[in-house]
């Protein structure tokens, strides 16, 4: 939080946390000390941000229902249509509400390491590509959203990447008030240069006159959140193997998704073992880690960095048991925050 307050100081960018990658909002009374609001990709993600967080709440979507839009307008400051369709059908209600409308647009280049996570990629669905379209309803905007960051962790390819926008879209930019450039821009790793970042923003906000917004999502949360958790068996099959009382499936679903090991540290010692979830998906693993002792039944590990796409996505698979949240108050305190039960479990079903 204080890396993000230091880039809206150094950049006068305003800051929204990308709801998508985290809604723990059981700590967004110390987060909105730092930023400036939420942004959303759903009606339900919307309520949540300007119930629980407060500040802009920005109102995106890839596509809003007619029935989800007298709520969207009411529990936001600005909406984002993702289409020049969208934008045909909703953006009279959105005038009449006085909220300002911006698009998504897509530059058609992007960053990122997977094609499942590509913005960019062909025939992507994700934004208006045509300046000469976009040009058209000109008059009925107020502002743009990139996102074509993910996982960014080069200052450099963010700014060839913006280099790209402007050379692309620089005369629509002169014509609005305020350009979202998205999340993924890792700028909470260590080492990485806040202080240029911070000066591409500001001067590309003094080129084009706007306020320009962040969306940080992991960058919110780097390094914030272990999941906890214990070992249940022992056995061993050509390497060793320790089953947990947790799932990849389950509670860390991007590690399934994109083919990640889980994150252990030291990860040092002699005693080499593939740490395992405990449902009957085979390839339930959360990788393999080395430790200075050989691990025994009861043992407890901790999983780093576990905050981002991991509470958001969880889910009741095998019907193993939900991990309690609980909150590391700045006091001392652990507080636990939520729990869940079989009851959890029953409701989530029909």
């Amino acid at each position: 939080m204080q890396r993000i307050e230091r880039l809206r100081e150094l950049s006068g960018a305003k800051a929204l946390l990308a709801l998508k990658c985290f809604s723990t909002w059981s700590v967004f009374p110390l987060m909105r000390q730092y930023m400036d609001g939420s942004t959303s990709s759903s009606l339900h993600e919307v309520k949540l941000g300007y119930q629980k967080f407060g500040g802009e709440t920005h109102a995106y979507s890839v596509a809003f229902a007619a029935h989800e839009m007298d709520e969207v307008l009411a529990n936001s400051d600005k909406i984002i249509f993702n289409s020049l369709g969208q934008l045909e059908r909703f953006g009279a209600a959105a005038q009449a509400a006085d909220k300002p409308i911006g698009l998504r647009v897509n530059p058609g280049k992007s960053n990122s390491p997977y094609l499942l996570a590509d913005p960019a990629r062909p025939h992507s669905r994700l934004g208006e590509t045509d300046p000469e379209k976009i040009a058209a309803v000109i008059d009925q905007l107020s502002g743009f959203m990139f996102h074509n960051n993910c996982e960014n962790r080069s200052f450099d390819s963010f700014d060839a990447m913006l280099s790209h926008i402007e050379a692309r879209f620089g005369h629509l930019l002169q014509q609005v008030q305020w350009v979202s450039l998205g999340g993924g821009i890792h700028f909470c790793d260590p080492g990485y240069p806040l202080e240029s970042l911070a000066e591409r923003l500001r001067l590309f906000a003094a080129k084009y006159q706007v306020q320009v917004y962040l969306e940080p999502g992991e960058a919110s949360i780097t390094g914030s959140a272990t999941l906890e958790v214990s070992v249940l068996d022992i056995s061993t099959n050509g390497k060793h193997l320790a089953i947990v009382d947790s799932s990849t499936e389950a509670h860390m679903l991007d590690l399934l998704i994109y083919g990640l090991h889980a994150r252990i540290e030291p990860n040092t010692g002699e005693h080499s073992y593939l740490v395992c979830g405990k449902t009957c998906l085979a390839g339930d693993i959360f990788g393999e880690f080395r430790f200075e002792q050989p691990l025994q039944v009861g043992d407890r590990i901790s999983i780093q960095d576990a905050a981002g796409y991991t509470m958001v996505k969880k889910n009741w698979f095998n019907g193993v048991g939900m991990p309690s949240i609980v909150v590391a108050r700045l006091d001392g305190r652990e507080e636990l925050v939520q729990s869940f039960g079989f009851d959890d479990y029953v409701n989530s079903l029909s």
